[in-house]
């Protein structure tokens, strides 16, 4: 007999199935035995009947535990009371593996445990439905926004993660050590994306580790998150890349909305579909921020809690989750940003802010190797000490920009989960090395 998954059960009422899969919650009532099982597709109450039940079977469920494997052959019958609207009468049921008790952790949705001792324990955390709900819907946003880059002429590029090129501003290296060699865990794709736009892909897009050694204690930073990051040339200007950003998140809300709904369900995740993205100038922000009392000067960038504020004002003036903040000051920008055309204190870069958090930074490049080395050395930087990234320059670079996401922090605002590990499968952070 073929195994059915408990999704199928509605088209194979009064067949006999064989199912297989864990023991949710037993409850033994004498002459009936309740037994929630759980597949990767959802929940089903089957119950055993003194009488109907294989004898053998019937008193088994007495030594069975939560969390163990098991099959079960029955027949779904319908029930308008139940909670699925069906339940399946139990023939047989055969343990495949006893699991020991108690368990480590709670991975009901009652559960008290914290993250911590959840994350130590992941694989049966994520037995839970609605933490499964977390991790599919997150490879959900994977694929479609590879498809979505694949559909508009991208090819997907996979670069070093161990590296001696490092040109992110503000961002610690990882040192490890390379047969004697120092050499450095990749904190970025960025001179990779540059170094095969002037290759002759023109679009490069990757989605892959990236590596941060910061001690950061806080619910929206990692050490190793997922990047997804994308390169294109020939643009005009930055507002050509938000403009795609624009089309490829309203195309993800929509595919997500079609192919995740019963996750987002579970989840109880709606959003609002925009229709276009507001773009505000970090001038404009701050003086937005100023009336409410959150005041910056030129220079400063804002931190979470303006960032926050700012959500809550675009919320409220534009009824927009997402907002492009613009125009960002050219001293908190890597030396590679060109530099705004009507302000030579500006650039022509931006932040993505999802519900008040950063999710994205891109930017204009400057392509141009008079004016970058010129930029770098403005930041303190020789380009000479970087000649594989100088070298990209001197033969025919073309006008291009891009932008780098992080997917844990999508997926975190998107399901509005307290801290982006909930959005990590096994996180790490300067605290956490295993599993």
């Amino acid at each position: 007999m073929e195994r059915t998954l408990i999704k199928d059960l509605k088209d194979n009422i009064g067949k006999e199935v064989l199912l297989k899969g864990w023991i949710q919650e037993l409850r033994n009532l004498s002459k009936i035995k309740f037994l929630i099982l759980r597949d990767r597709t959802g929940d089903m109450q089957t119950l055993a009947f003194k009488g109907d039940t294989e004898e053998e079977s019937f008193n088994a469920l007495d030594d069975y535990t939560k969390e163990s494997v098991v099959e079960i052959i029955g027949t779904p019958k319908e029930n308008k009371t139940s909670h699925w609207g069906i339940e399946v009468m139990i023939k047989n049921v055969k343990v495949l593996n006893k699991s020991e008790v108690p368990h480590p952790i709670d991975n009901t949705d009652k559960s008290q445990t914290n993250i911590d001792k959840r994350i130590d324990h992941r694989f049966l955390d994520t037995r839970n439905l609605k933490k499964q709900a977390i991790f599919k819907i997150r490879s959900k946003i994977t694929k479609n926004v590879a498809l979505f880059l694949d559909s508009r002429g991208f090819t997907n590029i996979h670069t070093p993660k161990i590296t001696t090129i490092g040109v992110e501003s503000g961002a610690d290296l990882f040192m490890v050590d390379y047969f004697g060699k120092p050499i450095y865990l990749s904190q970025s794709p960025q001179v990779y994306k540059q170094m095969f736009v002037a290759g002759g892909f023109e679009r490069v897009y990757e989605i892959a580790p990236v590596f941060r050694a910061e001690k950061s204690h806080t619910s929206r930073h990692l050490t190793e998150f997922t990047g997804v990051d994308f390169e294109m040339a020939f643009i005009k200007d930055e507002h050509e890349i938000m403009t795609f950003i624009e089309g490829m998140l309203i195309d993800l809300l929509t595919k997500l909305k079609e192919e995740s709904a019963s996750e987002l369900v579970l989840l109880g995740i709606e959003h609002n579909i925009p229709d276009e993205i507001p773009r505000i100038t970090m001038g404009e922000a701050k003086a937005l921020l100023a009336e409410k009392g959150k005041k910056y000067a030129d220079e400063d960038d804002l931190d979470p809690e303006g960032e926050k504020m700012l959500g809550e004002i675009v919320k409220e003036k534009y009824n927009s989750e997402f907002v492009f903040l613009t125009n960002f000051p050219f001293a908190i920008r890597p030396f590679y940003h060109m530099k705004a055309d009507e302000d030579p204190n500006g650039t022509k870069s931006f932040d993505l802010l999802f519900n008040g958090v950063e999710i994205a930074t891109g930017a204009q490049r400057e392509h141009r190797l008079e004016v970058l080395e010129k930029q770098a050395k403005g930041k303190g930087l020789d380009m000479n000490q970087m000649p594989e990234y100088k070298d990209i320059f001197k033969y025919g670079c073309p006008p291009h920009g891009g932008v780098g996401f992080g997917l844990d922090r999508i997926t975190q605002r998107l399901l509005k989960l307290d801290n982006v590990r909930e959005a990590v499968l096994l996180p790490r952070d300067p605290e956490r090395m295993s599993p």
